[in-house]
Parts: structure tokens; C-alpha cells; sequence
């Protein structure tokens, strides 16, 4: 079995520690370890080309924190591989494996005890590419003084016309990141749907909506300049539309047999203990 690692951006010395302690664990399981060139700069070895290495190996490991997972979720996209989140940031809202856990959690992943949870990826086509997000599509404001006015439209009918500081177009997954903190609704990640959360609107009566995800949704802002952001991590110049569906396939992460969703909520979000 092969595993290809790919580590946060940012590496001191002791992300440089964990990945060699780690790899020692996997190679004692019989996991040959694979490093993608960038990640493998950082720590000072010769690495391999992240699509290649995508090839290669039977699943991915994201070592950091769950912005590492979802870079390495949409970029891997094509190649359907399954990825695994071992926790060295702050949140660990997907990154549920903890360090001090791997040697116990590997045992129970060769012996078949895991699951793979399938999360609802969006494709956007925007001037004849097609992009991959993992957690959302915002379009926003670029100028801080003034605001936009961006018009939505579906396969079904016109929808509405926000103008404010932008829209945020978020999978199930990503509800509990830019959308929550804009004000949209924590969706269980399984669902299929879009979360339409406006941005700072101008006006009282735009609210948060959920879309099923059989629906396509056409996006266009006015002359004002505005920017495309993917999963906050991929910037563009919006201009002209955008058309977001449902991706074709689901993305793919290995997760163990016991972690409960609603535990990592109270958990990460501090909330009561319903007693």
C-alpha cells in the first residue's frame, strides 16, 4: 500500500519532527510513504510531482490543518483517491486524526475498521475552465468602499439579485467555515445541496438559502470589479458569469468508524452538553 503525503505550507521544526515520526509509524505498517515536491522542499528531501504522486499512490494524507485537507482535496479531485486528515493546525473540523493516535488508528485502517465519507463537490465553468471547490465559491467586493450587485439566475427560474459585499455559493462541508461566520446555516456535511449566504447585504430582507443540488445556478455581477474566490485559497478577476452544478463525482475522506459529526460540532463550536 502507498501513501502520498502532503504537509501545511508553513513548516518549522516541529511539523518537520511530526512528519518523520509519523512516516517511521507508516513504514512500520508496511505503508510506503510518498512526498509531493513542495511539501518535501520544506523538510529538505527530493519530493515528487503531486500529480504524478497522485497517481501513484492509493490514498493521500494531508498533514496539517483542514486548509491543507481542502487544497488537497480539490486538487487531487481527478484522481479520486481518498484522503486522510491528520491534525496539526488549530480547528481539526476534518483533520480528526491527532498524531498521538496514529499507530492505533493505522492498525485499524489495515484491518478494513474505517469509513470513506462522500462530500458534495462544487464545479464552477468560469470563461472555459473548470474549477473544482471543496468548501465554497465567494464572489466579492474588491474595492472596501463600495459595493456590488451580483445576479443570480437557476435552471428552474431568476432567483434574486444581492448587492452588498458579495455571495458565498458553499457545499455542506463548507457551511461551517465562511458561510457560518457570514451568518448561513450549519448543514450536515452528507447532505447534497448549495448554501446561498449573502455578504454584509443592503438589505434587511436577503437571507440564507439552501438549493438542492440537482440545480445548476448561473452568477453575474454588474460592471463593478469583484473577485472569484475558491475555497479561499484561489483567487480570480470575475468577469463575465460563472455556471456552478453539482460536481460530477464526490470527494473522498477516510474518517474513523467512530467519529459522530454532532460530537465534533460540540466540540469545535463550545456547545452545550444537552443536559
Amino acid at each position: 500500500m502507498k501513501a502520498g503525503f502532503v504537509l501545511k505550507p508553513v513548516v518549522d521544526e516541529g511539523l518537520k519532527k511530526l512528519f518523520f515520526d509519523i512516516q517511521k509509524v507508516f513504514e512500520s505498517k508496511g505503508i510506503e510513504v510518498y512526498i509531493d515536491m513542495l511539501s518535501a522542499k520544506l523538510i529538505g528531501l527530493l519530493g515528487m510531482d503531486f500529480e504524478k504522486m497522485c497517481q501513484e499512490v492509493d490514498f493521500l494524507v494531508a498533514l496539517g490543518g483542514d486548509g491543507t485537507l481542502i487544497s488537497v482535496a480539490r486538487r487531487s479531485y481527478k484522481f479520486d483517491k481518498p484522503v486522510l486528515g491528520i491534525n496539526a493546525g488549530k480547528l481539526g473540523f476534518l483533520t480528526d486524526i491527532n498524531p498521538e493516535n496514529i499507530d492505533e488508528f493505522l492498525d485499524s485502517f489495515l484491518n478494513g475498521n474505517y469509513r470513506i465519507d462522500e462530500r458534495m463537490v462544487i464545479e464552477v465553468n468560469y470563461q472555459e475552465n473548470t474549477l473544482y471547490a471543496f468548501n465554497d465559491v465567494v464572489i466579492s467586493k474588491e474595492i472596501i468602499s463600495s459595493m456590488i450587485r451580483i445576479n443570480v439566475d437557476t435552471n428552474e427560474s431568476y432567483l434574486n439579485s444581492y448587492y452588498g459585499d458579495g455571495l458565498i455559493i458553499s457545499t455542506p462541508t463548507g457551511s461551517t467555515a465562511y458561510n457560518l461566520s457570514a451568518g448561513g446555516p450549519v448543514v450536515y456535511p452528507l447532505t447534497e445541496g448549495f448554501v446561498l449566504t449573502p455578504i454584509c447585504p443592503h438589505s434587511l430582507t436577503q437571507r440564507p438559502l439552501v438549493l438542492p443540488s440537482h440545480f445548476e445556478i448561473e452568477v453575474e455581477c454588474d460592471n463593478a470589479k469583484a473577485k472569484l474566490i475558491i475555497d479561499g485559497q484561489e483567487i480570480f478577476d470575475m468577469k463575465g458569469k460563472i455556471k456552478v452544478k453539482k460536481a460530477k463525482n464526490p470527494a473522498k475522506l477516510i474518517h474513523r468508524m467512530e467519529r459522530n459529526y454532532f460530537d465534533v460540532l460540540r466540540e469545535k463550536l463550545n456547545w452545550g452538553d444537552g443536559k
